[in-house]
């Protein structure tokens, strides 16, 4: 774990330090594009931000390669390689769109690429549990189609979520917190290496996503554009990939009588990560209503449009922050909830409190009007605009202010009422002599 754990401390500091230079780099380069009808932000902003974070993917993959648990992924598996060929051509293609535009369907192109490029170096499903069958193996064409079509929508669920300040990297941050508790569980707690691959791709991913927020939260210095979006997709669907393809389920040794039942009995562990839409499910949805939404109106799936879910929270009044906020609970309730559930299918607690707080997030979204406020001795820990307002102290009128000032000297001898005739009359005298 302490190594784990250092790889997402480099990972984050990498990007962390990279992302401020690359931000003077894209305003230099001018990869500031103009304020779009769909854009929420209302000034330009640079991106260019999976610059920063490549550069931290890269550095995190070098740490784990030195490192003494950890080298040993690089020496028995061709996946982190394959990972880095991916994100490479992903990346590229994402910097190329971010500073002159590419369309939709070049981009497209690319993505399929991209998961070919992995399947070719040994990153794909080789085969899935199905309840009530057993495990299904699957043909080398099988197999990549179903890679590619899982890499495809990754990447683009992820890329459609990100249109508000910090919304993307921090969702699929929840989701690589969630991934990567999964993942370290069925390599320590189950002895299998083959989930090793996953569970260093989940730690860095967390790295990427923790070392750019502080940029990117709202209001933005720096977006990370598709070179980010594209970027951080493609390494959370290579992480799902490998775990949910690659890893056996008879070594998990669940069995109870028969193959078909072993599958049966790991199904509440495989099910979260069997496809990687639970993790991201939010992201999925959005691109599916989108999809949709597009699609019934007689335009191209990948034309833009002010419909995504976000859209819509800010449309019923929530503020930029707090429909952030609410994105963010509906990723972690619905990804920590699937992996409580495969670590223990039979508890009644977990699917009460699945309910519970999807109650809870019910209620946060009728209630776009209400603002909470921290307790008095928290309001130092919590941003100015979760702090109660001190009550304004009557202030003094500008022309009342600075009369003492504009007052001429009275004369001696004037005081009390009649000064203040005695004052005018004085002054006037003045003026006249």
């Amino acid at each position: 774990m302490r190594e784990y754990l250092l790889t997402l401390c480099v990972t984050a500091a990498v990007t962390y330090l990279l992302t401020g230079p690359v931000r003077k780099f894209a305003i230099l380069a001018g990869a500031m594009p103009e304020i779009r009808a769909r854009d929420v932000h209302r000034e330009p902003t640079p991106r260019l931000g999976g610059i920063a974070m490549f550069g931290g993917l890269c550095a995190g993959l070098l740490v784990a390669a030195h490192l003494s648990n950890l080298k040993h992924v690089f020496e028995l598996s061709n996946e982190p390689r394959a990972l880095l060929s991916g994100a490479g051509l992903i990346w590229l293609l994402g910097v190329l769109d971010d500073k002159w535009g590419v369309d939709a369907l070049v981009k497209l192109g690319g993505q399929m690429i991209a998961a070919g490029v992995m399947v070719l170096q040994g990153l794909t499903i080789l085969f899935i549990p199905v309840p009530g069958v057993g495990t299904v193996s699957l043909t080398p064409m099988q197999g990549t189609l179903l890679t590619v079509a899982l890499v495809v929508i990754t990447i683009n669920a992820v890329n459609f979520v990100d249109g508000l300040d910090g919304l993307a990297a921090g969702m699929v941050c929840i989701a690589a917190a969630a991934f990567f508790m999964y993942a370290y569980r069925m390599w320590f707690g189950h002895g299998l290496e083959a989930a090793a691959p996953a569970t260093l791709f989940a730690a860095i991913l967390m790295g990427m996503c923790l070392g750019f927020l502080p940029h990117n939260m709202h209001p933005a210095r720096i977006f990370m554009g598709d070179s980010g979006s594209m970027l951080i997709g493609l390494v959370l669907a290579a992480g799902a990939i490998s775990i949910t393809g690659q890893v056996d389920p008879d070594a998990l040794k669940l069995w109870a009588g028969s193959e078909r039942a072993a599958v049966h009995a790991t199904v509440p562990v495989y099910i979260p990560l069997l496809l990687p839409l639970t993790v991201i499910a939010v992201p999925v949805a959005d691109l599916l209503l989108a999809i949709v939404r597009r699609t019934w109106k007689g335009q191209s799936p990948f034309a833009a449009d002010r419909g995504h879910l976000h859209h819509r929270l800010l449309e019923i009044g929530h503020s930029h922050s707090r429909a952030v906020l609410i994105m963010y609970f509906w990723s972690a309730l619905i990804a920590f909830g699937a992996v409580a559930y495969s670590v223990n299918s039979a508890s009644v607690w977990i699917l009460l409190l699945v309910v519970v707080l999807s109650a809870v997030g019910l209620v946060l979204l009728l209630m776009p009007r209400f603002t909470p406020r921290a307790p008095r001795w928290a309001e130092r820990f919590v941003p100015p605009r979760y702090r109660r307002k001190a009550v304004p102290t009557p202030a003094v009128e500008p022309s009342e202010a600075g009369a003492e000032e504009r007052r001429e000297p009275v004369p001696a001898g004037l005081h009390g009422a009649t000064a203040i005739g005695d004052r005018s009359r004085f002054a006037h005298s003045r003026k006249v002599s």
